[in-house]
């Protein structure tokens, strides 16, 4: 049996770092890509089985275009590619200085799935099979007071990944929205505020990769939030409003990479 070929984004730590050590442990040749080459060479020495490193960020289109065109010509069409680059950090529509982090959480966590998933799609529609999988997050449910740019790029990444999921149905491609909870990483290290039903990030690789082949449509992750999204979506505004109002804030990160 062939070996499972998997491309993953924003490998170089946290989820993808999780996700790159699973496949590697189902024997998987890897594409790993994220902007830290440094911690790209560490994971890629860690890993007992063949894989590619690209140094690029997922807002370089032409970067991810070459990522992937080198990636198939060494090892074919992947099976599987995780657009999983995503960050965060709180963010105030009256602070003018903020415009610039809406800008980059939207292009990094929406534009920078659409630049991953692109380079492969008419080679996975001619061989009609793959799996594209997109990470969201339980913050694109509703609103969050204090981090505007993230739920809004979050909610806009699930309805991005249901029309992709529909577009491609009849070519034979699965798309898989997989939305966590809090998942410990270096990104929710930031938040200094309790984070129920937290999941550590290889746990979470796990409960990923077993999704991923079932080729779900959608699922949220751990089952406890499953049910706080279904009372999230069912709360009506005005109720919305009172309840969330005086939730913890996410920090403004440190964005000195822009």
């Amino acid at each position: 049996m062939a070996a499972l070929k998997v491309f993953i984004t924003g490998a170089s730590s946290g989820i993808g770092q999780a996700l790159a050590h699973e496949y590697a442990n189902q024997g998987a040749i890897l594409g790993l890509v994220a902007r830290r080459q440094r911690l790209l060479l560490s994971l890629k020495n860690s890993l007992e089985v063949e894989s590619v490193i690209y140094a690029a960020d997922v807002r370089d289109e032409e970067a991810l275009n070459q990522a992937a065109q080198h990636f198939m010509l060494q090892h074919g069409v992947p099976d599987i590619v995780i657009s999983n680059a995503g960050v965060s950090s709180g963010t105030l529509t009256e602070n003018k200085t903020d415009t610039a982090i809406f800008k980059a959480v939207i292009d990094i966590n929406l534009i920078g799935m659409v630049n991953t998933f692109q380079p492969f799609l008419l080679a996975m529609k001619k061989e009609k099979k793959g799996s594209l999988v997109g990470i969201a997050s339980v913050a694109g449910i509703r609103g969050l007071p204090g981090a505007g740019a993230y739920s809004a790029s979050k909610a806009a990444v699930i309805s991005y990944l249901e029309s992709l999921r529909v577009e491609l149905n009849s070519d034979g491609l699965a798309v898989t929205t997989i939305t966590p909870g809090y998942i410990r990483t270096p990104m929710t290290d930031l938040n200094g505020f309790p984070m129920p039903f937290l999941m550590a990030p290889e746990v979470a690789a796990r409960k990923f990769s077993k999704a991923i082949k079932r080729k779900k449509k959608f699922i949220i992750f751990p089952w406890q939030m499953r049910w706080a999204a279904v009372i999230m979506r069912a709360t009506p505004a005005w109720l919305w409003d009172i309840v969330i109002k005086n939730a913890p804030r996410k920090a403004r990160a440190h964005w000195d990479w822009l």
